[in-house]
């Protein structure tokens, strides 16, 4: 489930710099959360956003919640491809941070 929630919000670095959107759309998931923390319902963001479906409002805040939990929304792990030169100490804060680095 949390991965077709994950599946309606997209990034693109050519629109609203990159930030991650609903779908496509002119409304990030930023937008979503901040509504809902001014205390806004999602009853209120669905009429005032027609366009925008229940459950994008869920898949906003499952996003925001992976990345605040620091999970990374994409399965799996990440590789680094790291230059030979980088010292020990480098390379072990990159692994700390759960991201393989590799020559």
């Amino acid at each position: 489930m949390t991965t077709d929630l994950l599946d309606r919000i997209t990034h693109d670095p050519k629109f609203i710099g990159g930030r991650p959107c609903i779908r496509g759309l002119r409304m990030t998931v930023g937008t979503v959360v901040g509504l809902l923390a001014s205390g806004r319902t999602i009853e209120e963001i669905l009429s005032a956003s027609p366009y925008v479906e229940r459950v994008d409002v869920h898949a906003a805040l499952t996003y925001a919640a992976l990345r605040s939990e620091e999970k990374s929304p994409v399965e799996g792990f990440m590789r680094l491809l790291v230059d030979t030169n980088l010292s020990p100490t480098c390379i072990g804060f990159i692994a700390s941070k759960g991201v393989e680095a590799v020559h």
